[in-house]
């Protein structure tokens, strides 16, 4: 090393000791582990920031329910829901913010009938989905489930159809519960009263309650998933799980940046130095994001299965965790449903509304296989949203089929574009915004033929270019 760099490095340690005693790393280190750490950490501060807004926030627009307390949205989702980006406008959400520290929770479902998809997504801090309820798992008959906590050492009641495990304290329960159309909100409503959340002690019957401490929950700041500031939230939010021994070396590699369960990372009390170093980190992981995305997510090379699902499913793969909770964040995992994405056409292109129309074929006997319902809905490319247009509608699905205008050899066309087609085929129209857009088509509870790739997936085709 040359006397220069050891001058630098030397400097560097002695702004990290002035700054954040905690802080070791050198430039080069420090810059590499920021990109693992930021890779790692985007999907648990993204979903802080909707806890934040679901159950903390009370005089927010999103605000739920506040903690072990369930919420129900009787509506589908809007372009007005801005809480979780690229939502699913088919099912009604239902939604628990669980808090496990002092006891576990009692989740009870009703039953309902057969036709009717519901399922309830239990997902962990680093969203990883860690079990599921409802239609695919446990049926439509109904049940008790207790949710419990990393550090809970008591035992099933007898009267509990099952004990499953989160790896955190803070952990999420999402319900869908499947709208068939309009008319169907009173039944998804008379669903979604069926469905309770209670303590362990309350659904035992005892009056005397386990308490945890209070948290005090910081306001997420502006654009926390882009900067350093994402660090802070990040060993924040892990102080609400235990260190799992797969990452026993990892939690030491973040440590030398400050970061961790136990640590007071704080971008305030670092240098200038530091926080360029760490933010040339995030930016390289942005950019490994972007390359993998280009090259896997739009040629379809691999697939939303990929992203979501329990931690023996996604190996620790932390750019893969990280593309799930950036593209669409708590996404089912793959026996649950599938996910494809249409970001580009049949050329590569990325999509976009204002340059040109497009069409969307299904060949006779080839709609998306799935045993409950498929739906493909449309996202403003930029804001990851629904798309405000003037027919409200904002995604086609499986029961509207008998609606749409079929082609003269029994395939289905749809029309994707900003401006309406033809009157003769409004019924088939996906509305886009003018400009960047993507689609999402889900099919709930596939077929084997989708997994298997027996199943081809159709491409947007570009029909004109606009002037």
């Amino acid at each position: 090393m040359t006397k220069s760099r050891l001058f630098l490095a030397g400097l560097f340690g002695l702004l990290a000791s002035t700054a954040q005693a905690d802080f070791s790393a050198t430039p080069a280190e420090a810059r590499a582990i920021a990109k693992e750490a930021y890779l790692y950490g985007f999907p648990a501060v993204e979903m802080y920031k909707t806890l934040y807004a679901q159950a903390i926030d009370q005089h927010g627009p999103n605000f739920k329910a506040p903690f072990n307390q369930i919420g129900n949205s009787a509506n589908v989702f809007t372009p007005k829901d801005t809480a979780i980006i690229t939502p699913n406008s088919d099912t009604p959400y239902s939604f628990v913010w669980m808090d496990l520290r002092a006891e576990p929770l009692v989740l009870t479902l009703p039953a309902i009938e057969d036709s009717r998809y519901y399922s309830v997504q239990l997902i962990d801090l680093y969203t990883q989905n860690f079990d599921y309820l409802g239609t695919r798992k446990t049926g439509n008959k109904g049940g008790r489930y207790m949710i419990a906590g990393p550090d809970w050492q008591g035992t099933k009641p007898a009267n509990i159809d099952k004990l499953i495990r989160s790896e955190s304290n803070i952990a999420y329960a999402l319900y869908r519960t499947q709208l068939f159309d309009e008319s169907d909100l009173a039944n998804v409503k008379n669903v979604q009263q069926g469905y309770k959340v209670q303590g362990l002690s309350a659904f035992l019957g005892k009056t005397d309650k386990p308490v945890a401490g209070t948290i005090n929950w910081p306001k997420p700041d502006a654009d926390i998933t882009q900067q350093p500031a994402l660090f802070r939230y990040l060993s924040f939010m892990l102080s609400f799980a235990p260190t799992v021994p797969s990452e026993k070396d990892v939690m030491e590699r973040f440590a030398k940046i400050g970061v961790g369960p136990g640590q007071s990372f704080d971008e305030h009390k670092l240098s200038a130095e530091q926080l360029r170093v760490l933010q040339a980190g995030i930016d390289d992981g942005r950019a490994e994001f972007e390359t993998f995305k280009k090259s896997q997510v739009d040629t379809h090379k691999v697939v939303s299965g990929d992203f979501f699902g329990t931690r023996e499913h996604l190996k620790n793969n932390y750019l893969y965790r990280y593309a799930g909770a950036k593209m669409g964040i708590f996404g089912n995992s793959a026996e649950e449903a599938a996910y494809m994405g249409y970001f580009v056409d049949n050329s590569g292109k990325a999509a976009n509304a204002e340059i040109h129309d497009y069409t969307l074929h299904f060949p006779k006997g080839q709609l998306p296989p799935a045993n409950a319902f498929w739906s493909l809905t449309m996202y403003d490319g930029k804001t990851q949203l629904l798309v405000e247009n003037p027919i409200n509608r904002y995604l086609i699905n499986s029961r509207m089929v008998q609606d749409l205008k079929l082609d003269a050899d029994g395939g289905l066309t749809l029309y994707v574009q900003n401006k309406a087609p033809a009157k003769d085929l409004i019924n088939n129209w996906l509305p886009a915004p003018n400009g960047p857009f993507y689609g999402v088509l889900r099919l709930y509870l596939p077929k084997p033929e989708v997994t298997s790739g027996q199943w081809k997936l159709p491409l947007l085709t570009p029909v004109s270019q606009k002037q």
